[in-house]
């Protein structure tokens, strides 16, 4: 069961679901919008490698914007550290930007049970596509689990900055690190 505007913000004053900032005005019928901070991490791995480090370039966005380019996939953060123990998170980008050929939470939107703080955004555009800090970029909405509750304890659930993957997240046990990874750290 998905939340409506009026139950996530009772949720907040009842502090079972957090959202620091909080702005009424930017509550839907069934999410709630938020924003995009003002830094952004660059990935410049080519190719990527999920077994590796990855090497990125950091943007402060001015305040009078950025220039996205396509073919290239950026993280940033929300403004909003966002979470709650007592319902999961689910972040999607507006269908604003997506209308301009952005895609946000290219693939992970789900978020985890515990999981509290600001959340990295994978972003990546189709053509140039200036952003500005904290514009409204997506929607997160809250959904009652059924089950027993287990809180997410792994990588990214603490970090409140621009993440790009971790090897040992990405690539999953099992996966061989790269053979230049090898070569580097022999």
């Amino acid at each position: 069961m998905i939340l409506t505007g009026p139950a996530i913000r009772e949720a907040v004053t009842n502090k079972l679901i957090t959202i620091e900032p909080f702005e009424p005005n930017l509550l839907n019928p069934n999410s709630y919008n938020y924003r995009l901070g003002n830094r952004l991490e660059e990935l410049t791995s080519r190719p990527a490698d999920p077994t590796v480090p990855a090497r990125t370039r950091t943007i402060d966005l001015p305040d009078s914007g950025f220039m996205l380019q396509p073919g290239a996939v950026y993280l940033g953060t929300t403004v909003e550290t966002i979470g709650s123990k007592d319902f999961v998170t689910s972040l999607i980008g507006r269908s604003s930007l997506g209308r301009l050929g952005c895609f946000l939470q290219i693939s992970a939107d789900l978020g985890q049970l515990g999981a509290v703080h600001r959340w990295t955004l994978e972003i990546t555009v189709v053509q140039p596509l200036r952003i500005y800090p904290s514009m409204r970029v997506g929607q997160v909405s809250f959904w009652q689990p059924s089950g027993n509750r287990s809180p997410y304890h792994g990588h990214y659930g603490t970090l409140s900055v621009p993440a790009p993957w971790s090897p040992r997240a990405a690539a999953g046990d099992g996966a061989a690190p790269s053979p230049l990874f090898q070569e580097v750290t022999a």
